[in-house]
């Protein structure tokens, strides 16, 4: 397989068509808005399709199957608890972040809608959620590059460092020049090849088996743990704090800057009522899809995985599956999916260096075009320090992505459900919420206490934090109030 011409000849064709898009909007970004949120034109598809493709990434294609593998229906609770996450950051969060981005000023990036949402004069609300998210999206973006880099040495025979290079320098070189339209144009294409892939690799996978009533039988001769969602692969009953902490991924919706900057960038708020429709179905159908593939594949492949490898479940039943140009067309979509989301990440980041950081602490009167080209070396800066991050190929991806999935919907979450819903929130209450929420993260990983996803705690000290210091502190001025009753008042 590793050099077979007819997949090398369709991944290049892949990747020719997404260089060429970045090149297409290289042309179109005048100006940060255009780079950052693309003056905010995008319209009901493509604003769902790059959400959610930028949302799922490789590890729905790897990680996902690569534990359903291991664990059978077990896995289901992380695809549950990120399908009722999606809907309730869609349902709830979307079209008020939408209004209130423009009201705060046309705020651009999501520690500029906190400064500007509560009138901050220190920076602070700026320079601190910033640091978090650059953290975070560091190991956010290297998990894409480590997945980049498995799916180049299994499909290529690449040494793993030469993989992940490659996949890593694609990624940044449409990111670095196209900026955000260039993003979501391939994040679309990428969402529709992501979703026929994990769609297709399981139903042809059960049917070579003789069907699914067979499939079936096959999986539970082998396990018969893998049909009981409250059973782990070893036979034992799952914890109740195993329980939560599968379902706590959907808590990180609501802090995901890469996914909510989406919903800034919607043409019109009247809009998204579509997209929200054009996104469950997505994320319900795909979701579903990957946790069949890791249970078919664990009979379909005759070679057992184990360790890492089981992450490449995916991968090895397409090479068996499929005809070489076709399984080089369904890899395609692996790649679309890593590349969805580090592009996505390394262009939040990089927006927020240049506008929390460098417009801010280094050159308050910066022109548009030197924040571009700020953003754009900032993107191959932290790409740099990702790609550092990622030269162990014994990475888990899913692991690294819990990681800093956690991060963002413990440090961001709270705080922008409480900068949207509850009037009585405070400057200093969401600063708070904000830190306590990030160290929370951060510490508990150490230690892993008790063995819960780090997510809950870190969620739950973020609340009450801002909770508390909001409510020990003076009361909001009015301007703030009155903003806050313009929205709420408005046809939401």
């Amino acid at each position: 397989m590793a050099n077979n011409l007819y997949i090398i000849t369709a991944f290049i064709l892949y990747l020719a068509l997404m260089m060429l898009i970045g090149v297409f909007y290289y042309r179109r970004t005048r100006n940060m808005a255009d780079y950052i949120l693309g003056s905010r034109k995008l319209g009901a598809w493509v604003t769902s399709m790059s959400a959610e493709a930028s949302d799922m990434s490789g590890w729905m294609l790897m990680g996902l199957p690569g534990y359903a593998y291991v664990a059978g229906l077990n896995a289901s609770w992380i695809a549950l608890g990120l399908a009722l996450g999606t809907y309730a950051n869609w349902k709830f969060v979307a079209i008020r972040l939408r209004k209130y981005t423009e009201l705060a000023d046309n705020a651009l990036t999501l520690p500029n809608f906190l400064q500007n949402r509560f009138h901050d004069k220190t920076n602070l609300l700026r320079i601190i959620p910033a640091v978090f998210i650059l953290i975070f999206f560091i190991i956010y973006t290297s998990s894409g590059f480590v997945a980049g880099g498995k799916l180049f040495e299994t499909v290529f025979g690449l040494p793993y460092i030469y993989a992940l290079l490659l996949g890593a320098f694609v990624v940044v070189f449409y990111t670095l020049v196209g900026g955000f339209l260039a993003v979501c144009w391939t994040d679309f294409i990428q969402g529709v090849m992501m979703f026929f892939a994990i769609i297709i690799v399981p139903v042809i996978g059960a049917w070579a088996l003789g069907g699914f009533s067979t499939t079936a039988s096959a999986i539970y001769a082998v396990n018969p743990s893998f049909f009981h969602p409250f059973t782990k692969p070893d036979g034992s009953m799952i914890s109740f704090i195993e329980f939560i902490s599968l379902m706590g991924w959907g808590l990180g919706y609501f802090g995901q800057p890469h996914i909510l900057v989406r919903f800034m960038a919607i043409r019109s708020s009247s809009e998204l009522r579509q997209a929200t429709h054009i996104a469950m179905t997505w994320v319900v159908l795909s979701l579903a899809a990957a946790v069949v593939v890791g249970m078919v594949g664990k009979v379909y492949l005759t070679t057992a995985l184990t360790g890492t490898a089981t992450e490449t479940v995916f991968l090895v039943m397409t090479d068996k599956l499929f005809t070489p140009f076709c399984a080089g067309l369904v890899l395609s979509a692996v790649l679309a999916a890593i590349m969805s989301t580090a592009s996505s990440q390394l262009l939040v980041a990089a927006s927020a260096f240049a506008q929390d950081f460098y417009r801010i602490l280094i050159r308050r009167d910066a022109g548009q075009h030197e924040l571009v080209w700020v953003s754009r070396l900032s993107v191959l800066t932290i790409a740099i320090i990702a790609v550092c991050l990622g030269l162990n190929p014994d990475n888990l991806i899913l692991d690294m992505v819990a990681y800093a999935w956690a991060g963002f919907g413990a440090a961001f979450g709270p705080a922008l459900l409480a900068s949207l819903f509850w009037r009585r929130a405070t400057r200093n209450g969401i600063l708070a919420g904000i830190i306590v929420g990030g160290v929370t993260v951060l510490v508990w990983k150490q230690f892993a206490f008790f063995g819960l996803y780090e997510i809950i705690p870190g969620f739950a000290f973020s609340l009450l934090a801002i909770y508390v210091v909001s409510k020990l502190g003076q009361e909001p001025d009015k301007a703030i109030t009155d903003t806050f009753d313009s929205v709420e008042h408005s046809d939401i």
